[in-house]
């Protein structure tokens, strides 16, 4: 296939060459929608950071303000998140507005009566001129796209860069994971206590078999008091300090609970962590997917509320088989995720489902072309002209050498015409040229492709000479007009023989009409007694 040299050159580039660099982003930006979710406790508070100024009259009393119960997020005062969690105190003091005598005395004030560990002084804006070059380097990576304003770190200098690095690991060497570590040994002797061993397993199963539960969506609703919620709380503490083995375990626990519970969505967030722990622990990749299918089958089947997390799932399950080198049954991930989100969204995830089958093992590349062409179609459904076009661009590295027209056609004419929406009319005239050269188009197709062609002529408003114009040319001289009469010749030969040839031969055959002929009717003896 010497079509295909180039696309085999390409084949060989990581993943983040291949794809657009924005497309890691979003999917992040995807998941981080989920963030704060009332069925699991991943992404809940850990810490709280309490911040005033030096400035601040009354800084105590600003503390308590800072943590008003009337202010929390619903999740906390609903009963759902723990409101009992690690709080640090800071006082921020500016280099500009004075001496530090009196963020000092402020400090003294804060260790005597919110705790000597939990107070910290940090300064900042110790430049005098507003040059934040150091900070802008610092922050450029983490900044979300589209803020470009420098304003509020140009009095950052190298001192106070250090200063607020040090503070930041401090805080989570010394304070964050102290306080998980002990979190889980306190929650990991509770769990031990009255859920694990196998009588108190029994002695659970008979508890939450006494009485069926009318099966819900979200189930039952569960306080951070519960021991469900513990045990959710210790398996997330534990996955983000990777001790995965003691994850797994709790999860697992958990499975059971909520199955018999029939709370769904908890129960397909359990087995979501399972298989990002199967994941990690490398081991069985049947029981990690097992668990992965399993979640997002569930998600889908409790409805519009787990449609979202469905994607989620299906996302981490794509970058688990990625990571694995199973980039084909990736591809089918991202398209299964594809059917339950919106256009622009499905439009991204078909992107990434071609991406796959490219670097797939045999390389589809006529899947890769194909599901492209779904992306730009969903990208322009979108009203993301410019996103269509790249996608139709790059299918035409696969199609634009080989005998499919009719779908050359479809990628030449859709650009050309987006081209021409989006007012680079010389390019899509290059496109329209292509497809009004092909000789196997319909009356209706061909009269509309000429149309966009010579509106798009005519937007340029200008005058130049078309060479790839190829409408036909009548040759005069061989043209012949034929009556058809039905007729049927035994070879193209046949066709030229005199005309008066075939009449006499008709004409034996054909009587004519002036004379009478008889048949048996006619013949029959007038005695008969049937009478016609």
């Amino acid at each position: 296939m010497p079509q295909y040299n180039s696309m085999f050159a390409t084949i060989s580039e990581p993943e983040a060459e291949l794809c657009p660099l924005w497309i890691k982003r979003f999917n992040r930006e995807l998941v981080r929608t989920l963030s704060f979710s009332d069925h699991e406790t991943f992404d809940h508070p850990v810490a709280c950071l309490l911040v005033v100024s030096s400035k601040d009259k009354e800084p105590i009393s600003k503390f308590a303000d800072l943590f008003n119960t009337n202010q929390l997020p619903p999740l906390l005062n609903e009963g759902i998140m723990d409101p009992q969690i690690l709080k640090h105190y800071l006082v921020l003091h500016e280099q500009q507005d004075g001496p530090q005598e009196i963020a000092v005395n402020i400090l003294a004030e804060m260790r005597t009566t919110l705790g000597v560990n939990d107070c910290k002084l940090l300064s900042i804006n110790s430049s005098t001129q507003a040059d934040g070059s150091d900070a802008d380097n610092s922050w450029s990576t983490y900044k979300a796209h589209g803020l470009h304003n420098n304003e509020g770190t140009c009095f950052l200098n190298m001192d106070d860069l250090n200063e607020i690095k040090d503070f930041m690991q401090d805080f989570a060497s010394n304070h964050i994971i102290p306080y998980m570590e002990q979190k889980i040994r306190v929650l990991n002797q509770q769990v031990a206590t009255t859920r694990k061993g196998f009588r108190n397993q029994i002695k659970n199963l008979w508890w939450r078999k006494r009485d069926d539960v009318p099966e819900a969506a979200n189930g039952p609703m569960y306080t951070f008091t519960s021991i469900e919620s513990q045990i959710r709380v210790l398996s997330d503490y534990a996955f983000m300090l990777r001790d995965y083995e003691l994850a797994l375990s709790n999860y697992r626990l958990l499975s059971t609970d909520y199955k018999l519970d029939k709370a769904w969505k908890r129960f397909a967030g359990v087995q979501e962590m399972s298989g990002l722990c199967y994941f990690m622990l490398d081991q069985s990749r049947k029981d990690a997917e097992y668990c992965m299918e399993n979640a997002f089958t569930t998600y889908l089947r409790i409805g519009s509320s787990g449609q979202r997390n469905a994607t989620r799932c299906g996302l981490w399950w794509a970058e688990m088989l990625k990571t694995r080198g199973q980039h084909r049954e990736a591809s089918t991930v991202y398209f299964r995720i594809s059917n339950e989100e919106p256009s622009l969204h499905s439009a991204v995830l078909l992107e990434q489902a071609a991406c796959c089958y490219l670097l797939s093992s045999p390389h589809m590349l006529r899947k890769y072309g194909f599901h492209l062409i779904l992306a730009g179609n969903s990208y322009y459904l979108s009203d993301q002209k410019q996103h269509a076009v790249r996608a139709y661009r790059n299918a035409l590295f696969v199609y634009k050498q080989n005998p499919w027209s009719y779908i050359n056609n479809h990628v030449h004419f859709n650009v050309g015409r987006w081209y021409g929406v989006l007012g680079i009319f010389d390019v899509a005239i290059k496109h329209l040229l292509e497809v009004i050269a092909c000789s196997h188009q319909s009356l209706t197709t061909q009269s509309m492709f000429l149309n966009d062609f010579f509106h798009f002529v005519q937007s340029t408003g200008e005058k130049f000479d078309v060479y790839k114009l190829q409408l036909p040319v009548f040759n005069m001289s061989s043209l012949r007009v034929v009556n058809e009469d039905h007729r049927t010749y035994a070879s193209n030969a046949d066709v030229d023989v005199n005309e008066s040839i075939w009449q006499e031969l008709e004409e034996e055959l054909i009587p004519s009409s002036s004379v009478v002929r008889t048949n048996w009717l006619d013949t029959q003896p007038k005695s008969s007694p049937f009478q016609i």
